[in-house]
């Protein structure tokens, strides 16, 4: 049975005195041509017995190739329930990456086209960016949207 709960890391910088948030565009061919409303936390499935925060940042690593020390400051953004019933735990962290990002993920492979019999690989990102908090708000899914409000407020209670 696969598992129900992922854990991800929200990326986010300040550019010209504005926040911005990093997300990331899931690969394959059903996103090719979806925009907004799709692009998402960068995050995976929890492995038995592996504590969420690594999870988020060993599965940030794996689908965008950046690397972010444990010993970061991360701001616990609590979770959100998505439309198909996943639970998604998520920490910011800020990080000052420069554009653009060349995403490094890991593939995944699937019948393509469905009935086909060939299987081809494509990767789980295919492209990843920084976008202002209004652009994020629509690309972002709609059940994540929370975790860019909750970033703001916990900026806004640091005077940031």
């Amino acid at each position: 049975m696969r598992s129900r709960t992922s854990a991800g890391l929200l990326l986010y910088r300040f550019r010209n005195g504005q926040l911005e948030i990093f997300l990331a565009h899931p690969g394959g061919p059903f996103f090719t041509h979806k925009d907004f409303g799709h692009w998402t936390v960068p995050k995976g499935e929890i492995e038995p017995d592996e504590e969420y925060l690594a999870t988020a940042i060993r599965e940030f690593k794996e689908e965008i190739g950046l690397e972010i020390a444990p010993q970061s400051r991360f701001i616990d953004l609590g979770f959100i329930q998505q439309k198909g019933g996943k639970i998604v735990h998520a920490w910011a962290v800020e990080h000052t990456c420069e554009d653009p990002i060349s995403c490094q993920s890991n593939l995944f492979k699937m019948e393509w086209p469905i009935g086909s019999g060939k299987w081809q690989s494509f990767p789980e990102v295919d492209r990843a960016q920084f976008f202002s908090i209004p652009e994020a708000k629509r690309k972002i899914k709609s059940t994540q949207i929370p975790f860019l409000e909750r970033l703001e407020a916990a900026l806004q209670a640091k005077g940031q």
